[in-house]
């Protein structure tokens, strides 16, 4: 059986035939490889790699099995925003009243939104995490969107020139509908859209395109959406090709998770399609070295792929099961947070044709490679080559570790050049790889790609280095040998059933899928169990994902190979189409930008009666300030300020209001969201939860009217949630909070804390869907907490709260005043530092705003979760994270924030454990001493070196280069019993911890009075 995989990059497309049989031969059965320059139209690049593979191999078309391509084109198109490519979209919500405060599109940048939105609409549907609908499907909603999609004509050209099929383009998304596993909802919903339209709509599934989480999801499925036609057309054009070569066999394209999938697949789901060129790469070379997954899965070990072309470095993992790590939750893709499957690759400017430079620094002349690179001309421009320009090549060549191109022009370099520059080179390698590790242990690394000869031939932290045959067109063998894959990813209930026993079920089902898609039952197997508890519900709720895959099917390819060439007679190549502008206003659309705001001098807009009106700028500064806030948890403020934001694009505004010029005797209601950061994730809010409760609440205690909201927490994602409630309900935000942080407990309040009236009682919790309740009073403040959480569980795992209102002097007397200024000033410091590009400022700029100190620098070399049975029940994950010094080799440049930091030894380390928020900090000696320096109620927060932003505790990994800073507590948490009672360390059951504040609490400055105008 023969195979072709055929790869597409930027600037060659790589072919190569491969013999089933003769795979344990040392050539791993490959007969014949080519390079080809990619051409415009793709398909014609194609053509020349595949016809000459066959010409080297001398093997006619007939005894062709199987054609595997992998291509860039589709994502491309995304990322240029071209819109000769991209159609408009209409999307359909199927979730009842929910989801409305943050609607399709919403993060979408202004050029790429222009160019794809059609129609939003929303209609019943949708179900609860536990399985539950939360409306039925409405057929009857459905037919009257078809109508309006009908009445505003989103059509696109579909086909070549002499095509003028129109076709339209329609995303449903349904709340949880990864569950539906019985297609109520998302593929009901398409019978009755596809009967209404006809056969010239094209509906995707977002089932069908990511995983839990909505808004990313449907992201990509709108992605995925507005790139159908052209993906259509330029699968038929790779048909073209291989009618033109003679090749009957059946065309199968690369997937992102390293997987096959039909052409006729990915001409409904191209996103799937966008990253398989790194995959291509890791398994290629994992095939060709020998080191396949049977041998991975003997050791359990993973391996690291390393990919050096001529400009950057490409480096990702092979876990033991020879498919590549996968991505976090969310990949940004032409500025579009998505959450399909992509494999985790890291770059670095560092390649065969990166320039060599000689700069002065602040520790005297030093040598530089990269990132600048001559790229594909290095046969130009390269010394060695006759050029004049001194490359990573050049310096490989020079100290004899390779041999090309002709040493008599590179005879002048000065060793003072060639060993230092080797060395960083060395560095760079060594520095990339050691943030992909999963563990401090040595690992092998596979090196792979053209410019793969100016690595080393060892690594610090690398155990083996394989330089496999055929290295330099990995990608392509990647692409022939690709698996068949079913994934099955789902939320069970775990109380009184064992999670083997589940887990096992899951796997039958995932083996099925597979062989479904074509892979052989007698190779198919389970090669990925993942197992995440649901956080903050009382019902043990477990995502589980569950991956097999399998060779491909002799039989699969024998069934596809009457029908995998079925195309137009008039159809024309890809290019062709590319040629014709969208309709409608696709001119316009193109020169949609985002606006570009001068933040140096930017000030916010108080106005004449002393209030503070946001813009989009002081919201985006608030959530990153209340993410460093947050501690660790509090919940992502990404979604709640893209809320925020809309409502102002919406018209509505927000009004901050200084507690020190409000009257005494203003009533502030508190609102929080109460639940599950999952299903936050899923059933996004529809604006009517804290509102239903609030007046719920209000009516009981008979208060009429109110002035504004208050946050109980400032720390995470419900800082923002005051903010919208204030610009639904046209009320002012005070600019204070009942916290000042975050904490895990909804008693862990001030007014909690000190038991005032009306601290956590009365209070009142809604869904949103007329369901609310008011708990009068209860018997002490943990009662609170657990009745409240079950409840929420009943309604979903998510709910509004409203505590009782507070008047502005309670407020100020147990909350923490200007905490919305401080969160404001803390982003604005961030934005700053990351404008001058001066990331290793920003601990300093945050402690410039509040004292404590930074603790330390380093990164992560171990994370620890502890989720006992009792801890899922309540939904609170205990751990603890370790991180250690950088070596100065480490080090990205010269300065450091050493003077910022504790004074620590080369073989410390800090650990931090956590309870969902950070808990405390100590500094561990080689020998075992510990000493601790910092603890609750003081704010512990994590933030990533390289971008300045706070870590939740859910993405503390190994490797992650972090900066960890305190920040002192308010003193109503630090100076008194009931402060310490409620938040400090025994609070979580740690009485033996003692707690030393780590420094003097500054209040905060208020915005309003820093920027009013002076009279």
């Amino acid at each position: 059986m023969l195979r072709i995989g055929v790869d597409v990059g930027g600037t060659n497309t790589d072919g190569v035939l491969i013999d089933v049989t003769r795979l344990r031969e040392p050539g791993r059965g490959v007969l014949a490889h080519y390079k080809s320059a990619t051409t415009p139209d793709v398909s014609t690049g194609i053509e020349i790699a595949v016809r000459e593979v066959l010409k080297l191999a001398a093997v006619p078309p007939s005894q062709v099995s199987s054609v595997s391509i992998g291509t860039t084109a589709f994502i491309n198109a995304v990322l240029e925003a071209d819109a000769r490519r991209l159609a408009k979209v209409a999307v359909i919500r199927l979730c009842g009243p929910y989801t409305r405060q943050c609607p399709p599109f919403i993060d979408f940048p202004k050029r790429l939104r222009a160019l794809t939105e059609g129609h939003i609409g929303y209609v019943d549907g949708g179900f609860e995490i536990d399985g539950r609908e939360i409306l039925p499907l409405d057929e009857r909603q459905l037919v009257e969107q078809c109508a309006v999609i009908r009445q505003k004509g989103l059509k696109n050209v579909s086909g070549g020139a002499d095509q003028t099929e129109l076709t339209v383009q329609i995303v449903l998304s349904g709340i949880y509908s990864l569950l539906d596993n019985e297609g109520k909802h998302e593929a009901a919903a398409r019978a009755v859209i596809e009967r209404e339209l006809g056969p010239s709509v094209n509906v995707v599934c977002s089932r069908d395109v990511g995983q839990v989480g909505l808004l990313e999801r449907e992201n990509a499925s709108i992605l995925n959406a507005s790139i159908l036609t052209f993906a259509q057309r330029t699968i038929r054009g790779f048909q073209h090709a291989m009618r033109a070569l003679a090749l009957t066999c059946p065309l199968f394209l690369t997937q992102n998770d390293g997987t096959l999938t039909t052409a006729a697949s990915a001409a409904r789901l191209p996103i799937r399609t966008f990253a398989s060129g790194p995959t291509n790469s890791m398994r290629g070379a994992a095939f060709l070295s020998g080191l396949d997954e049977q041998r991975a899965a003997e050791t359990r070990r993973s391996t690291i792929v390393v990919d050096v072309g001529g400009t950057t470095t490409d480096v990702g993992v092979l876990l033991p099961s020879g498919f590549p790590r996968q991505a976090a939750s969310f990949i940004e893709v032409g500025g579009v947070r998505t959450n399909f499957t992509m494999a985790d690759v890291q770059s670095i400017g560092l390649g065969g044709g990166s320039i060599v430079r000689l700069v002065e620094g602040e520790k005297g002349k030093r040598i530089t490679v990269g990132p600048e690179s001559v790229g594909h001309n290095i046969t130009r421009d390269a010394k060695v080559f006759g050029g004049s320009v001194l490359t990573a090549t050049d310096l490989v060549v020079a100290s004899g570790r390779a041999d090309l191109g002709e040493k008599t022009k590179i005879s002048d370099i000065p060793e003072d050049v060639i060993t230092p520059g080797t060395q960083r080179i060395k560095k760079l390698l060594e520095g990339i790889i050691d943030k992909m590790k999963t563990s401090p242990e040595d690992i092998t690394v596979l090196l792979v790609g053209g410019g793969s000869i100016i690595a080393p031939d060892a690594l610090v932290g690398v155990k083996e280095i394989i330089r496999p045959p055929f290295f330099s067109v990995a990608n392509a063998v990647g692409a022939a040998m690709a698996k068949v894959a079913g994934e099955i990813d789902t939320i069970e209930f775990l109380a009184g059933r064992d999670i083997h026993t589940v887990v096992e079920a899951i796997k039958v089902l995932a083996i099925k899928k597979a062989v479904a898609a074509g892979a052989d039952p007698a190779t198919t197997k389970v090669v990925e169990v993942i197992n995440l508890p649901v956080q903050y519900v009382t019902n043990q709720a477990t995502r589980i994902i569950v991956k097999a895959a399998g060779d491909l099917s002799p039989q699969t390819v024998a069934s596809l190979e009457e029908s995998s060439l079925i195309t137009a007679e008039n159809d024309v190549e890809s290019e062709e189409g590319e040629k014709a502008l969208a309709h409608g206003s696709a001119a316009d659309d193109a020169t949609a930008q985002d606006d570009e705001i001068e933040i140096d001098a930017y000030k916010p807009n108080i106005l004449s009666n002393e209030t503070w009106k946001l813009s989009e700028l002081d919201l985006e500064w608030i959530a990153e300030g209340c993410g460093v806030l947050g501690t660790g948890g509090g919940g992502s403020p990404y979604p709640p300020f893209l809320m925020a934001r809309q409502a102002l694009r919406d018209g509505k505004q927000i009004i901050v209001v200084d507690p020190d010029f409000v009257p005494e005797t203003d009533v502030f209601i508190r609102c929080s969201f109460m639940g599950s950061p999952s299903v936050s994730s899923e059933r996004l809010q529809g604006g009517d939860e804290i509102p239903s409760s609030a007046r719920v609440l209000m009516k009981y205690l008979g208060i009429n009217d109110f002035t504004g909201s208050i946050s109980e927490e400032i720390g995470g994602g419900n800082g923002i949630q005051p903010m919208i409630v204030a610009a639904e309900m046209g009320k002012t935000v005070l600019d204070c909070d009942l916290m000042g942080r975050a904490y895990p407990n909804m008693y862990q309040t001030l007014p909690g804390a000190y038991g005032i009236p009306n601290g956590l009682w009365p209070c009142a919790i809604s869904d949103g869907v007329g369901n609310t309740l008011v708990l009068p009073s209860a018997r002490n403040n943990k009662a609170v907490e657990d009745i409240l959480r079950v409840v929420t569980t009943e309604m979903g795992s998510k709910s509004g709260v409203s505590m009782a209102p507070l008047d502005r002097k309670t407020c100020v007397k147990y909350g923490v005043p200007h905490s919305v200024s401080q969160a404001w000033r803390i982003g604005r410091a961030i934005a700053l530092c990351r404008k001058h590009n001066d990331l290793k400022r920003i601990p300093q700029a945050i402690l410039e705003l509040q004292n404590g100190a930074c603790l330390f620098v380093g990164k992560i070399i171990d994370v620890q979760r502890v989720c006992f049975a009792w801890e899922v029940r309540k939904g609170f994950t205990w751990g603890q994270v370790t991180i250690v010094p950088l070596q100065e080799e480490e080090e990205e440049d010269a300065s450091t924030a050493s003077s910022f930091t504790l004074p620590v030894r080369a073989d410390d380390k800090l650990v931090i454990p956590f309870q969902n928020e950070n808990l405390y900090a100590y500094i561990e000696s080689a020998s075992g001493e510990k000493k601790i320096h910092v603890t609750v109620p003081d704010l512990i927060t994590v933030l990533d070196s390289q971008h300045g932003a706070a870590l939740g505790t859910p993405d503390y990994r190994y490797g992650l280069r972090v900066t960890v800073i305190a920040l002192a507590g308010h003193p109503s948490w630090t100076t008194t019993p009931e402060g310490l009672a409620c938040g400090g360390p025994s609070a979580f059951g740690l009485g033996e911890v003692p707690f030393t504040p780590i420094a003097t609490y500054k209040d905060p400055v208020s915005v309003i009075k820093e920027y009013r105008a002076r009279t």
